[in-house]
């Protein structure tokens, strides 16, 4: 079980560091094809959120170089990282991923949208080949676990997420929405989300750009919006009390000269920009502007700190079941080892098994059908008590530190040659018989 991971979040560090490591969906691809390509690294995968950026893998011996991936790909000092990564080895990676894709170590304890996102980040690696083994295994199981954990605590009840906090705070600066313009920027499902949360609360109007007009279109018609083309942006957004933007832009889409240009049609009506976007969308420096207040990711954590705290017995019972299925998982990866040799000796001894009734047959002379079936039964019987106390011996051993000499100590009693070695020398002995 040779798991690597290496990662920045939301507790680990700012807004500021991970927009260096943000990585957009169209790069996702390659970024996981070059992470395979690194040497020691057998699988890989890339998840990158607007408040985590992790690199996981399976390596050949657990020391692959994932820091140095990461300087290469995103063309960093990854020294200059060093205090805000952390890094998790072996069982520690398995329980990290148990706890992510179970919404444990959100900001929003218990919001839905990471699962989707985990499996987004999966189906990504799944299809460059990046994904196909033990790291396979791992993500599956953890889908089952963050099923296990919505079903069997209220972890995930009254469903938040970034987007209804955000709303939560324009309700806290503007003591109500109603009668409110909102402008969404970006039509991604955070903006959806935000829509319906605004709508529900009182707002009066919203507006929808989006760099895919038709896909603003789309949006704007679920919630009787208008679209607005994107290349209209600055024209029309001062038509808004609070922004919302939420798009995968490398940089900055408002800058401070654009705030500037709003406060000066608004008459100084204040403007609020909830900028929920990794990397953000709205420069600092527009929140130094008198009349409009910019809140970035990292400043949703205080109105998060309730939920957080309604939530902690429910996030108590969740993290017993990961801690539970930590333990089921590690205990299966470690008796699949085994496999292997379960299988070899089963075929080997039911090839002595079949020569020795070719062997006798002359002797026996003709057998009725209820003749071969009794032979075949009894040597079956055999065979099954003769590998009862190694087959047991091996799953037992499985699940201790033991379990390579085991294996090897079965191997060599029953001259079972490994399948790999036994190829090679087929090889050989074909490649000796043409020449």
């Amino acid at each position: 079980m040779n798991f690597q991971l290496i990662g920045v979040n939301h507790k680990s560090a700012p807004v500021e560091v991970r927009e260096r490591l943000a990585l957009a969906d169209s790069r996702l691809a390659d970024a996981c094809k070059r992470l395979t390509e690194q040497p020691g690294v057998e699988e890989g995968m890339i998840l990158s959120t607007c408040n985590r950026v992790e690199v996981l893998a399976r390596t050949v011996n657990g020391t692959a170089d994932l820091r140095g991936f990461i300087g290469q790909f995103f063309k960093l000092d990854p020294a200059e990282l060093d205090s805000y990564f952390y890094e998790y080895r072996e069982q520690d990676v398995v329980r990290h991923v148990f706890r992510v894709t179970s919404s444990l170590d959100s900001m929003v304890v218990g919001e839905p949208q990471i699962l989707g996102q985990v499996k987004e980040a999966y189906a990504v690696a799944r299809a460059v080949g990046s994904v196909h083994s033990q790291l396979d295994s791992l993500l599956t199981r953890a889908f089952a676990v963050a099923k296990r954990v919505r079903t069997e605590t209220a972890v995930g009840s009254s469903a938040v997420s970034v987007a209804s906090v955000a709303v939560e705070l324009a309700k806290k600066i503007f003591g109500s929405l109603h009668g409110k313009s909102v402008y969404l920027v970006g039509a991604g499902k955070m903006s959806e989300l935000a829509a319906r949360h605004l709508l529900a609360h009182g707002a009066a109007s919203i507006f929808v750009a989006n760099r895919t007009y038709d896909r603003a279109v789309e949006l704007a018609r679920k919630f009787s919006g208008k679209a607005i083309v994107f290349e209209q942006l600055y024209e029309t957004c001062d038509r808004a009390d609070i922004v919302l933007t939420s798009t995968g832009a490398p940089h900055a889409i408002f800058r401070r000269e654009h705030g500037e240009l709003f406060l000066a049609r608004r008459r100084n009506r204040p403007m609020f920009f909830i900028d929920i976007a990794v990397p953000r969308d709205v420069d600092p420096e527009v929140n130094k502007l008198d009349g409009i207040f910019v809140y970035d990711i990292d400043d949703l954590q205080q109105a998060v700190s309730g939920h957080v705290a309604d939530r902690k017995k429910e996030a108590e019972r969740a993290e017993a079941i990961v801690a539970n299925e930590v333990e089921r998982f590690q205990a299966r990866l470690q008796t699949l080892g085994v496999v292997p040799t379960i299988v070899s000796l089963q075929d080997h001894l039911e090839t002595i098994r079949q020569a020795e009734i070719d062997r006798v047959r002359g002797r026996l002379g003709e057998l009725s059908p209820d003749q071969e079936l009794a032979v075949d039964a009894l040597t079956k019987g055999i065979i099954n008590k003769i590998m009862h106390t190694p087959i047991t011996t091996l799953k037992s051993a499985a699940r201790e530190s033991e379990a390579t000499t085991v294996i090897d100590l079965v191997r060599r009693l029953f001259n079972l040659q490994d399948k790999k070695a036994e190829d090679k020398s087929n090889s050989a002995s074909s490649a000796g018989a043409k020449n």
